[in-house]
């Protein structure tokens, strides 16, 4: 198991990087000596001492010459580190020109060369590019194969085109390689910010109507203090309930489990209002059969939102909860209604709790419709059922 954990811990070579280490730089090293093996032939012939001093020398100067700037253009020419279209294009050309004058004098044992020149052309230009220079490079070793070895041309030729041509495809997957890698990322990133975006809701609606609520008992155990000990007493054990659940819902939302019901917000509804002085008119034990988990969860959320609003900010003395089921052309839907008389609070426009309720609530396939009524301030919450039976209402 440790053997496995720390195989799985070293850093790899990605396909279409840049050597950033001496451990990556082996690897690509033996990977482009492979291809060497073309060298051979004009190697071999240098060293059969067929030619004369000056042709062999120049003929060790021009083979080093073309091997740098081919190991330049395959190296420097690879992800981040790619060079300016215009440098390509000019070492392309300098290859091909070394490739024509080495075979014209040194004669036909070099025109393996031009293999090296359409592997350039396939690794390093655009495709459009590199789906003419291949076959003109091809063209251009069979007319200087006419001269110094047609027999070796007509060998090299079909090999020239085809392995040209499957550079093309090699770097196609190199470019899809990193575009994944890079879309890799991006997904990890927004599934990052959507996890955040989910605990930022979950906090705002569990700590606001938990809060909201250990506030209100809070005040009236100081105005029953000095009166009425016991009742101050009753209410200080309410805020101790109410602050433990709320580190329960806490730590449950950050771990992901976190599914309010929607029987048990209307029993804490309930609570809330009538520890605010508001008279509430709630709906009978709903029948959620057939119902989503995920849209009673959205529902049980818009439930605990539109309370903690309705006791925060409306200054209401009356709310009234509906649940009903309907029938729609979208198919059967659950509507959750939340109306008070208050005064709908000061704000002008809608806070982060109503805008995390409609992204949740989009998020189950619902939708939420926030709006002023003549007495006051009315929620309504719809989300996908699974039957078209009542399940009742409050008004």
């Amino acid at each position: 198991m440790k053997e496995g954990r720390a195989i799985e811990k070293l850093p790899l070579m990605r396909l279409g990087e840049a050597p950033s280490r001496r451990r990556d730089l082996l690897p690509k090293v033996l990977w482009i000596g492979v291809w060497l093996v073309f060298l051979s032939s004009p190697v071999t012939d240098l060293a059969s001492g067929g030619h004369t001093t000056g042709g062999t020398v120049a003929g060790w100067l021009g083979l080093a010459a073309f091997v740098g700037i081919y190991l330049t253009l395959v190296f420097r020419n690879i992800g981040r580190s790619a060079m300016p279209p215009r440098w390509v294009g000019a070492l392309i050309v300098v290859l091909g020109v070394l490739a024509v004058l080495l075979s014209l004098t040194l004669g036909r044992h070099w025109l393996g060369l031009f293999v090296y020149v359409s592997v350039a052309c396939g690794a390093t230009l655009p495709l459009r590019a590199a789906y003419w220079t291949i076959p003109s490079t091809a063209a251009t070793m069979l007319l200087v194969g006419l001269h110094v070895g047609e027999d070796e041309a007509l060998d090299l030729l079909l090999l020239v085109l085809l392995i040209g041509f499957a550079m093309t495809g090699v770097r196609q997957l190199v470019r899809t390689t990193v575009e994944l890698r890079q879309a890799r990322a991006t997904v990890a990133q927004l599934a990052a910010n959507e996890e955040r975006l989910r605990l930022a809701r979950d906090l705002h609606d569990l700590l606001g109507h938990s809060l909201s609520l250990i506030t209100l008992k809070s005040e009236l155990a100081g105005r029953m203090l000095p009166a009425h000990p016991d009742k101050a007493a009753q209410q200080v054990a309410d805020i101790e309930q109410v602050s433990r659940q709320a580190l329960v819902d806490v730590r449950e939302a950050v771990t992901g489990y976190r599914r309010p019901r929607l029987s048990a917000e209307l029993a804490g509804v309930q609570v809330a209002l009538t520890a605010a002085g508001v008279i509430a008119e709630l709906p009978s034990e709903p029948d959620l059969t057939g119902v989503p988990e995920e849209s009673e969860s959205a529902l049980a959320w818009a439930l605990r939102e539109a309370v903690t609003n309705v006791v925060r900010h409306s200054g209401a003395r009356r709310c009234t909860v509906g649940l009903v089921r309907q029938q729609t052309l979208d198919g059967p839907v659950l509507e959750l209604s939340v109306e008070d008389n208050g005064s709908g609070g000061s704000g002008s426009g809608p806070g982060n709790g109503l805008t995390g309720l409609t992204e949740r609530l989009e998020k189950a396939g619902g939708s939420l419709d926030a709006t002023g009524t003549r007495h006051g301030f009315r929620l309504v919450a719809r989300v996908p059922a699974g039957s078209t039976a009542d399940v009742g209402s409050g008004a």
